[in-house]
């Protein structure tokens, strides 16, 4: 007998937490392919597959919640496993506020063509990923200061299908290829200077692993010599590959978990100017091959374009359905998709210039923000903006400060948006920036 399809497993597990009384259920069964090929030091360093299949169950019965999930997807075992998780439903403190959906919230999914899965990922062969990470790795030991290099390849197809008792049904199917390089280059005393480059696309084809290596190289020998300089507040330009780690912060305090237990710094914000007017973000699921794109979130909610933040000005918040009961207000979505900055007119180049005088970040080193307050500290590596040009190497220095106050002294977008991320973000120029470092 054949295997029954992913879709079919959720629908028999729907039909028999049913016949075991559940009131309703959530369903989900996912498949995923992986492999990873790392070189390192002109050596095939590893190589691994695996395959992986799963089923997870939410039950809401009698007032109840729980989650759970299993490996093993034999009918059989499915029905047993789902036996147990009634059980132990039942010992858990009833919460009205845990429910499927209304079913509303699933009419008008899109049926855009996202492009998601490459239908030539079974053609992909080893011998193909091999090339790739060996050259990237050759392409990075390109200098005698060179200690160590590695290169990874890494490529994936995953597929998710959702079955919900109250009438939602839909199925996913992806794939993503990551090619990156790591070097390690000599300096001073025990100084050991290391970047890494990585790019990602949805389709082998569209891969450009070309320049990898040799940007990974250029990256750290730029680090050569870096400490840190004096105290210092000025503007700060954030290189476009990192500039989300400042707009990460910001999706915290937007969540309706955030808003109910009263820790967020948006609370009561919404439809208020919070941030530069040159701030406009948007969530686009539909963006074709986007590695955030989705014709519905985790909840089933039919994806929809919203703007996050117009001119500086709040739009809306991200309220799953269990909050917005709470809050009682009307669920968007409790998850963002794709995150799209929109771009100005200048280049990278262009906003040193425009700056003069400054810092460029091109790294954070960890660091916390507070999401009821808004305060912030960073640890960050870069360079010195001096005359117009990028100059010095800086490193082992934190920023500090209030998130909406930063995003309020935006003074420029740049043009080019990082594209291997969910989040596209081009490289940003902030005004009065507070450096710590020497003295």
């Amino acid at each position: 007998m054949a295997d029954k399809s992913n879709l079919e497993i959720a629908r028999d597990a729907t039909r028999i937490a049913a016949n075991l009384g559940v009131a309703d259920v959530a369903v989900s069964v996912r498949r995923s392919r992986f492999l990873e090929l790392t070189y390192r030091d002109g050596e095939l360093e590893k190589i691994q597959e695996s395959t992986t299949r799963g089923l997870s169950a939410t039950l809401y019965h009698e007032g109840r919640y729980s989650s759970s999930s299993t490996s093993d997807l034999r009918p059989a075992s499915i029905e047993q496993f789902l036996g147990q998780a009634v059980t132990l439903t039942g010992l858990l403190e009833p919460d009205e506020y845990r429910k499927l959906p209304d079913p509303a919230l699933y009419e008008g999914r899109p049926t855009d063509d996202l492009e998601l899965e490459d239908p030539g990922y079974d053609d992909v062969d080893v011998d193909q990923r091999k090339k790739i990470a060996a050259a990237m790795e050759a392409a990075a030991h390109d200098d005698p200061s060179v200690i160590s290099a590695s290169a990874t390849v890494y490529d994936s197809l995953s597929e998710n299908v959702k079955v919900h008792s109250n009438g939602f049904e839909g199925s996913t199917r992806s794939t993503s290829y990551w090619s990156g390089a790591k070097v390690t280059v000599e300096d001073e005393g025990d100084k050991r200077p290391e970047a890494s480059w990585w790019v990602g696309d949805r389709r082998f084809a569209d891969l450009d692993t070309g320049k990898i290596g040799h940007k990974a190289l250029q990256r750290a020998l730029a680090r050569v010599g870096s400490g840190p300089v004096e105290t210092r507040r000025c503007p700060m330009v954030v290189e476009n590959v990192v500039a989300r780690r400042l707009l990460s912060p910001l999706l915290g305090p937007l969540s309706g978990r955030a808003l109910q237990q009263r820790r967020s710094c948006f609370e009561g914000k919404l439809g208020q100017q919070v941030a530069s007017e040159r701030l406009t973000v948007t969530d686009d699921p539909l963006i074709p091959q986007g590695f955030g794109s989705r014709h519905y979130d985790g909840e089933g909610i039919s994806a929809r374009r919203m703007p996050v933040f117009e001119k500086g000005v709040l739009k809306t918040y991200y309220i799953d359905t269990y909050y917005g009961r709470k809050l009682e207000q009307d669920p968007t979505t409790g998850s963002p998709s794709n995150l799209v900055v929109a771009p100005g007119s200048r280049s990278a180049a262009e906003l040193y210039k425009g700056v003069g005088e400054g810092v460029l970040v091109t790294s954070f080193l960890g660091g916390n923000s507070d999401p009821t307050t808004g305060d912030y500290s960073f640890g960050i590596r870069g360079h010195l903006i001096e005359g117009g040009k990028v100059r010095a190497p800086v490193s082992e220095m934190n920023i500090t400060g209030n998130l909406l106050e930063l995003w309020s002294n935006l003074i420029w977008v740049g043009n080019d948006p990082h594209p291997y991320s969910s989040v596209l973000v081009p490289t940003l120029a902030f005004d009065d920036v507070q450096f710590s470092g020497l003295g």
